[in-house]
């Protein structure tokens, strides 16, 4: 299907910013009319004004401002789609098209991006917010269906181990908040807001450093805090590389084929839900006991106190930036982290392990780099 409809150029777009004249692009691409529609909006003109003239992408996807169902973006395109935002070299063909002549967009073409396929380059970061079509995927692709509690039907699947490593690791886009995993009392159990990390366990973590450093000559407690800090990003790298991403050595039995995708898969599989992107407190204390018997064994107690403040900090800051990566536009200075990580998401999942540094992966060989490319 395609639309007669006109290139516009951003210049011209910007200018429809008032509450009588109101445009918006979807996707930086399809250019939409919404100024009859300030008044009637379910949330309020409030919301829609302060986009006037600019893209309306991530704040449409933004459950937590004011969900939007599929027909919503329906609703957009059947009864307010105007014209196509030009790219840079449509930009110029238009100064050179004086006959202002309308120029047919082809609709599938000028907003879809395929996710579900590895990239060679990371796709803008407006279309990772794009919903994916439940019912289109799991016609498509017979993994999960979106629509169910999605635990379920992992432990009654009957997916070859190659099939499910494949699958999760294809990202798709819930779009609605979180995709139900259990479906029942067990739900609020699976989700975890960032901000759960730093409130309980940063008291505990200054305690520790505390009873550290006063109990002992300040140069040595700082020693071994920046010690644990250190270590944490060797522990950091191997967890995710050789834990999380156990992907090779899994049985191909249902059960642990769960097991993988709760531990880390349906991150993978749904790497923009903004609730499961930070351990939960239970999970965290069984993964960090074993370290913590290791340290209070191997070093003395308070130079084991400021080593494990060290390395349990820097667990609150990986988590932390984790959420930021997925969730906040960086200044350009940190965004190669964000691009880097995203990469492990979109263009590769075998390489990249390193979150907040890539220097393990340097040390190791497993730098995402345009050397390396996921195999498709």
């Amino acid at each position: 299907m395609s639309r007669n409809l006109p290139l516009l150029a951003s210049a011209e777009v910007v200018k429809h910013n008032t509450q009588n004249d109101c445009w918006v692009t979807l996707y930086n691409r399809k250019v939409y009319n919404v100024s009859g529609f300030i008044d009637q909006h379910p949330g309020g003109g409030d919301i829609i004004l302060p986009y006037a003239g600019k893209d309306v992408t991530a704040i449409m996807a933004d459950t937590i401002s004011h969900e939007h169902s599929e027909s919503a973006y329906e609703m957009l395109d059947d009864e307010m789609l105007v014209g196509y935002l030009a790219t840079d070299e449509e930009e110029r063909e238009l100064l050179n098209n004086k006959n202002n002549t309308p120029v047919e967009v082809r609709l599938e073409d000028s907003s879809s991006v395929d996710l579900y396929e590895f990239h060679d380059s990371l796709p803008p970061a407006e279309k990772l917010a794009i919903q994916t079509d439940y019912e289109e995927d799991i016609k498509k692709h017979k993994f999960l269906d979106l629509n169910k509690p999605l635990i379920p039907q992992m432990l009654c699947s009957t997916f070859s181990k190659e099939f499910y490593l494949d699958q999760v690791h294809r990202p798709r886009h819930y779009g609605k908040g979180s995709a139900p995993l259990f479906g029942n009392f067990l739900e609020p159990l699976s989700l975890t807001p960032w901000w759960v990390v730093p409130a309980v366990w940063l008291p505990p973590n200054f305690y520790i450093f505390y009873v550290g450093f006063v109990n002992q000559d300040k140069l040595v407690a700082l020693s071994f805090w920046v010690m644990g800090l250190f270590v944490w990003t060797l522990v950091e790298y191997c967890m995710h590389r050789f834990l999380f991403h156990l992907d090779g050595y899994l049985p191909e039995h249902p059960v642990a084929l769960t097991l993988h995708f709760l531990l880390h898969g349906v991150h993978h599989y749904l790497p923009m839900d903004g609730y499961r992107l930070v351990l939960p407190p239970t999970l965290f204390v069984l993964l960090a006991y074993p370290f913590y018997k290791l340290v209070f064994a191997i070093f003395p107690f308070y130079m084991a106190c400021s080593g494990f403040a060290g390395g349990t900090l820097g667990y609150i800051l990986y988590d932390v930036i984790h959420y930021v990566i997925h969730h906040t536009k960086l200044p350009q200075f940190l965004q190669d982290i964000k691009t880097y990580h995203l990469e492990h998401h979109y263009k590769n999942y075998e390489m990249g392990f390193g979150v907040t540094s890539r220097f393990w992966d340097v040390i190791f060989e497993t730098e995402i780099t345009s050397t390396f490319q996921k195999r498709n």
